[in-house]
């Protein structure tokens, strides 16, 4: 399955790539489940990303590694992909897109991920549709305001 969501920020590329760190990470989750950082190494290849997702009556642990990096004047992004995902996931990879559009950049969320059956990818999509969607005012407060 496949969800791709575009966000439009006030700011050049520079200070948004500035901005991507274990902050804005944290920033960017919702208030379910909580979740608690364990390892942020950055967004180059080789870094890991650990974090732990509280379910209130259980708790799951989810790694994964920049697997992809590439930084121009008018385009950076990564790619994270799990390397170790909560059982109800397979395969996770997401690609973290920022491009030049005019003085602005639009912030890229390309997430692929499989289930278990296909029955669950179809049910985890609107749940993870409206996670991503949730980025959106985040990525417009910290970066600023724009209509996209």
């Amino acid at each position: 399955m496949n969800i791709t969501i575009k966000t439009l920020v006030d700011q050049r590329l520079p200070e948004v790539i500035a901005g991507f760190n274990g902050d804005l990470f944290l920033k960017l989750n919702p208030p379910f489940p909580k979740v608690r950082l364990i390892q942020f190494d950055g967004c180059k290849t080789g870094d890991l990303v650990s974090l732990e997702l509280n379910f209130l009556l259980f708790k799951q642990v989810w790694t994964s590694e920049i697997t992809e990096d590439f930084s121009d004047s008018e385009q950076f992004f990564f790619v994270d992909q799990g390397i170790r995902l909560p059982f109800f996931f397979k395969t996770w990879k997401h690609k973290h897109m920022l491009q030049v559009r005019d003085d602005k950049t639009v912030i890229t969320d390309d997430i692929t991920y499989q289930t278990p059956s296909l029955l669950t990818d179809w049910l985890m999509y609107p749940l993870l549709y409206l996670q991503f969607l949730y980025r959106k005012p985040v990525y417009r407060k910290v970066f600023g305001l724009r209509v996209s």
